[in-house]
């Protein structure tokens, strides 16, 4: 898979906009960068760690709570700290900020698994992703540490963390790529005006990957 941005997006739902926004903003130190309309009444609230972008998503139908994804905690490094802090959201998301150093990734993003030599062989095999260390894999400046641990199954609405996003220069071949390697997919590409293509697949437990080609990064969505 060959990436068009050099970090790895995370998105959450929440229901609870306002205390979620002061929590990141003024506890996490995230930036607000930008607010997008996706469609079916949902507003995405995008703040910036580095080249990563944590995307606070909001409907106005009240999202259903869900049972949590393998998407377990966020660990982000920055230098508005000196020292590790555990933190939980206005939600319970699990977040850990970090000292920033030459050397850190920007995030970490801690993902549990049934099957740890299943995701292993999906992350590092069908995606591709460069293996930093035995469960660790890079995706650019961003990392995905794979943690052995049960994961109930769960629903695609939700919330808390509920997907993660890849920036690719072509959504249909490289969706159709992950398939032809043993990929399952969870949604089919689809164009969203002159803004992106995106589509889903999903890994081995059933976390929702999105796949998007940005114009605005890649230039061209054709």
């Amino acid at each position: 898979m060959e990436l068009a941005k050099p970090a790895l997006d995370v998105g959450l739902y929440t229901n609870n906009l306002n205390d979620m926004l002061a929590f990141w903003q003024d506890q996490a130190h995230v930036s607000f960068s930008e607010l997008l309309k996706v469609g079916g009444g949902v507003h995405q609230h995008r703040h910036a760690i580095g080249d990563s972008v944590l995307k606070i998503n909001h409907n106005r139908n009240v999202q259903p709570q869900g049972h949590p994804t393998g998407l377990h905690k966020l660990q982000i490094y920055t230098p508005a700290v000196d020292a590790s802090i555990e933190l939980l959201d206005p939600d319970g998301n699990e977040l850990e900020l970090l000292p920033a150093s030459a050397t850190s990734p920007n995030l970490c993003l801690h993902l549990y698994v049934n099957n740890l030599q299943a995701q292993t062989d999906f992350y590092g095999g069908v995606l591709g992703l460069e293996q930093l260390s035995a469960h660790t894999y890079g995706v650019g400046t961003s990392q995905i540490k794979l943690v052995q641990q049960q994961v109930a199954p769960f629903e695609r609405a939700g919330i808390g963390y509920r997907y993660m996003t890849f920036q690719v220069f072509d959504v249909v071949q490289t969706h159709q790529q992950i398939l032809s390697a043993g990929g399952s997919e969870g949604m089919a590409p689809v164009r969203l005006g002159e803004v992106a293509y995106i589509s889903f697949v999903l890994d081995p437990d059933g976390n929702w990957i999105e796949l998007s080609q940005r114009k605005s990064i890649t230039g061209s969505l054709e």
